[in-house]
């Protein structure tokens, strides 16, 4: 199933230590029969309130495939195994749905 992956990363980060989560986040979700058909660098941005003693951070989208009874274990895994900050997931169907409304 497609999904549509928010990841914020921490702002500490440089480019190469970037790559790297990316690399990580792929990895961790190969682990578990899915594949990432698309990333986009959004940038650094300031959340609206201090999270966890952090001020901003480096956000990127991922559409990506995987079964959705892995979705719960790459969540897990997210969380013990890599520098991903936050995470949210969206159903790609839901975005389209949502777009063909607002049309």
């Amino acid at each position: 199933m497609l999904y549509e992956g928010l990841f914020i990363f921490p702002e500490v980060l440089d480019e190469e230590g970037l790559d790297q989560a990316i690399t990580r986040v792929k990895e961790e979700l190969e682990k578990l029969g899915g594949s990432i058909e698309s990333t986009t660098r959004m940038g650094k941005k300031t959340f609206a309130r201090p999270l966890k003693k952090q001020k901003a951070g480096l956000y990127v989208v991922a559409m990506f495939n995987i079964d959705g009874t892995k979705l719960d274990a790459f969540k897990a895994r997210l969380k013990l195994a890599t520098n991903v900050f936050r995470h949210q997931f969206v159903q790609a169907s839901e975005i389209v749905e949502e777009v063909a409304q607002e049309a």
